[in-house]
C-alpha cells in the first residue's frame, strides 16, 4: 500500500469520524431537548394531580370557616365533624387509596390492624375480636397503605 493510499484512507476515516461526531452531538441534542420536555410535562402532571385534593381541601378549609362563622350548637357539632371528616375521606381518596371498612366484631387481623391495646371482655365469643374501631384504614387496591387502628378483646373471666 502506498502512502497515497494510506493518506486516502485516513483522510476518509477523519471525515466518517467527523460525521460520527456530528450525528453524537445531535442525538445529544435532541436527548437534551427531550429530557426538558419530559421534566414540563412531569411537573404539569404533578399540579395537575394535585388538584382534586386541593380542591377537596378548599371545600373542607370552606366548611371550617363557615362553622367559626356560625357555630353550631351543641347538637350540630356531630353532624360538622362527620362532614368535615367525609371531606377528609373524599381528598385521600382523590389520591388513589380507598377506605375499607373495619367494624366492631370482625375478627382482629393483624395485616389489616393496628391493635392499640387489649379491651378486658366476659363474653368468650368477643375474645380476639375488634371492640372499638379507633382510626379507618387505607388501601391501594389489595395493598394495605394504613392499617385501621384498633382495640381488641381479650376474654377474662369475672
Amino acid at each position: 500500500m502506498s502512502l497515497s493510499e494510506v493518506y486516502a484512507a485516513l483522510s476518509g476515516l477523519s471525515a466518517t469520524l467527523e460525521r460520527e461526531q456530528e450525528r453524537a452531538k445531535h442525538r445529544e441534542e435532541i436527548i437534551d431537548r427531550l429530557h426538558e420536555e419530559n421534566q414540563l410535562l412531569r411537573r404539569g402532571e404533578l399540579q395537575q394531580m394535585h388538584d382534586p385534593v386541593r380542591n377537596a381541601l378548599y371545600r373542607l378549609l370552606d366548611r371550617v370557616r363557615q362553622a367559626q362563622r356560625n357555630p353550631p350548637d351543641a347538637e350540630g357539632v356531630p353532624q360538622v365533624l362527620d362532614l368535615i371528616g367525609a371531606e377528609l375521606v373524599e381528598a385521600i381518596e382523590r389520591t388513589g387509596m380507598e377506605k375499607y371498612e373495619v367494624a366492631v366484631g370482625d375478627p382482629y387481623d393483624r395485616d389489616r390492624h393496628r391493635p392499640l391495646g387489649p379491651v378486658p371482655v366476659t363474653d368468650k365469643g368477643l375474645d380476639g375480636t375488634v371492640v372499638e374501631v379507633c382510626a379507618d384504614g387505607f388501601a391501594r387496591g389489595e395493598q394495605i397503605v394504613r392499617r385501621a387502628q384498633v382495640r381488641v378483646g381479650k376474654y377474662q373471666e369475672d
